[in-house]
């Protein structure tokens, strides 16, 4: 089987940067019988390096062409068929971004949230258009959908009125890079951000995130925001480490992937009761009701005082979830989809 994957978003330092470079780095890793045709379109950006020896051959279709044309050709008018790129496959994985007409291969896509749908006045309205037209063609193409929750899932049957036979649930996972740091990397990694004593974190970005709540909530602790590009993502295993907790009561997350990113390094977690949070945390975090501040700050203390508890049920909560059982499970969609082509 010949399976091309859309890795353009893997150079944006997002979470679907994350996914997308851990998935197709498994992928490669554990599937010796099918081969690989990865499209990387970008204008300036350069190819990705990939981390370690894979077992599987793969190529890279490298084009300059910058992802706005791309999202013209493709969500807009929709012509130029992927194949044209990559040339015949038999399954066809597209980004979050584009949805490109394809000649006859099959189309999976990833759906991480539908923040968009959900809070659209949160975003650029020309974020919202492009994810509209791409969704769109999702609806009316897409043979196989991966939802990254539970809520994701729902949220697609909900809000697109997708029919949820068609949707697989696939769990992100944590990268091997997040595990408890030692003190000399934590203090380092502290002065360079200017960080003295205890700290909580909090992650910024948009309004969904709620940090106006979470910062009233840690009024009178020291509150570290991450928030990109301002750190650095190898800095975060340290920043994880060294903290007292991390706060992420966000109103809204597809997965949530910085509660599994804190859990691996022995961070203990505030989260919220609702949206895919939950799901994600398990027992091993402090449930809050995120409108409420002084709900949040009772999880915090609550967060304080069962520490260690916290901890250690962080760590067995990780060992549920992992890379490479994603990919296997994204190679069985993609075997799936293939099916269709042979009914």
């Amino acid at each position: 089987m010949k399976i091309g994957i859309d890795i353009s978003q893997i150079v944006y330092g997002t979470g679907v940067s994350v996914y997308t470079k851990n998935l197709v780095e498994n992928l490669l890793k554990i599937d010796k019988e099918n081969e690989y045709i990865l499209f990387f379109a970008s204008l300036r950006r350069k190819i990705p390096i990939f981390n370690f020896q894979f077992s599987n051959e793969f190529q890279i279709k490298n084009f300059k062409i910058p992802p706005t044309l791309l999202e013209i050709l493709w969500n807009k008018f929709h012509i130029f068929p992927v194949e044209k790129f990559v040339g015949e496959v038999d399954v066809f994985h597209s980004s979050d971004w584009t949805e490109p007409p394809v000649k006859k291969a099959i189309k999976v896509t990833t759906i991480h949230d539908l923040a968009v749908l959900r809070y659209p006045e949160t975003f650029p309205q020309k974020i919202v258009s492009v994810h509209k037209r791409k969704l769109e063609w999702v609806k009316k193409e897409v043979k196989l959908i991966i939802a990254v929750s539970e809520s994701t899932k729902k949220d697609i049957v909900e809000l697109l009125g997708i029919n949820p036979e068609k949707i697989r649930v696939i769990y992100e996972a944590v990268g091997e890079e997040f595990k408890p740091q030692n003190k000399n990397k934590i203090d380092e990694v502290k002065r360079k951000y200017g960080i003295s004593g205890d700290y909580f974190l909090a992650f910024s970005g948009p309004q969904r995130k709620n940090l106006a709540r979470i910062k009233e909530s840690c009024r009178g602790f020291n509150l570290f925001v991450i928030g990109q590009p301002y750190v650095e993502y190898q800095d975060l295993p340290a920043l994880y480490s060294g903290a007292l907790g991390l706060v992420y009561a966000s109103l809204y997350e597809g997965f949530g992937l910085p509660i599994l990113e804190a859990m691996a390094c022995g961070c203990p977690v505030v989260t919220s009761n609702i949206s895919s949070m939950p799901e994600v945390a398990g027992r091993a975090a402090v449930l809050v009701d995120p409108l409420s501040v002084e709900d949040i700050k009772r999880g915090i203390k609550k967060m304080i005082k069962e520490k260690q508890k916290l901890v250690k049920l962080g760590f067995k909560r990780v060992g549920d979830f992992s890379w490479q059982k994603t990919a296997r499970q994204t190679l069985d969609v993609y075997k799936e989809a293939k099916n269709f082509v042979l009914k």
